[in-house]
């Protein structure tokens, strides 16, 4: 996933959805649209109070070109749609692996099995499984504070309002110098109006989902499969232009899109960036398991599910 544009290419390309084609122009945040840099304001929204400000979007859809936009981008997609979209493109490139018993039949295709509506139930029930692993996790265990209530704490320590047990290379960082310096605050600045949900950090639901989808789709995709009409979006993100300089696999542009997804939410400022990487290893190990679970229950014979792990570890089950 280090190949290439930073974007994965399921993000840009445009989705078939059946009877019309998606174009993946979305509403984003206009440059420097910030939240929650005053303090009156970020207490009330600890406090329950729906947010005094609200996103200031730009009047022309664009492609995601910054981390701006993306953190927007998974601010309102549903659970799993963007490995729904890549799951539809893959399946318009006949991208699938050859261990899928139909690939090479001249009389079958896959459909119930190995087929959409297969690959496409899987993903739904990968990302809910995964949203109960990381729902265990974040009440259960760690219960971890946002980095807007970290930012808070920050914040009063470095004013005399309380005095914290905070580490002097967080008070001290060149990222809480530049926050000072730009908003005259230590608070975050968020991407959202509201901040953070209201569970807590640890895991990443955004990630865990991420890891789980992103697996089963290398399930049943070709890793080694090279994308045809690999495009870049334009600096404005008003067009998209052909990208020549890399080859850009199945495989690495699947594992690019969970990173994509896990980290946006970081850009966002709603969680750390350890939430993003745990969270995805949780999700990969969550769909690990809904593979070998979903393998005792097919009619086909000599048929095994081989895919890479992201720590670059092959597995066949």
């Amino acid at each position: 996933d280090t190949t290439g544009p930073l974007v994965s290419q399921f993000l840009w390309q445009d989705v078939p959805c059946g009877p019309y084609s998606l174009q993946q122009r979305y509403k984003v945040p206009v440059a420097g649209d910030v939240h929650m840099t005053n303090y009156d304001q970020w207490l009330a929204i600890q406090r329950g109070t729906p947010a005094a400000t609200s996103t200031r979007f730009d009047s022309t859809p664009r492609y995601i070109r910054n981390a701006h936009d993306l953190a927007e981008w998974v601010h309102k997609d549903f659970t799993f749609q963007a490995f729904q979209h890549a799951a539809l493109i893959l399946m318009g490139m006949n991208a699938q692996r050859d261990s899928n018993p139909y690939s090479n039949s001249t009389s079958q295709a896959g459909f119930i099995t190995f087929g959409g509506p297969h690959i496409l139930d899987l993903i739904a029930r990968a990302a809910y499984a995964a949203l109960k692993a990381a729902w265990h996790q974040k009440w259960q265990v760690h219960r971890a504070l946002r980095p807007e209530v970290l930012a808070g704490r920050v914040h009063n320590h470095m004013r005399g309002a309380a005095n914290y047990p905070l580490h002097s290379a967080l008070l001290n960082s060149k990222g809480a110098q530049q926050v000072f310096s730009r908003y005259g605050t230590h608070l975050l600045p968020q991407v959202y109006p509201e901040g953070s949900p209201t569970h807590p950090s640890y895991p990443s639901g955004h990630a865990t989902i991420a890891g789980a989808c992103a697996t089963v789709l290398k399930a049943f995709f070709n890793e080694s499969f090279v994308l045809n009409n690999s495009v870049i979006a334009s600096d404005d993100g008003l067009s998209l232009l052909p990208y020549n300089s890399n080859a850009l696999t199945v495989g690495g542009e699947i594992n690019k899109l969970a990173g994509n997804i896990a980290l946006g939410r970081d850009y966002a400022g709603v969680h750390y960036r350890q939430d993003a990487i745990q969270g995805l290893l949780v999700g990969e190990k969550v769909a690990l398991n809904l593979l070998s679970e979903a393998k005792l229950f097919l009619s086909e014979t000599n048929v095994n599910f081989t895919l890479t792990r992201f720590s670059g570890q092959t597995v066949t089950f």
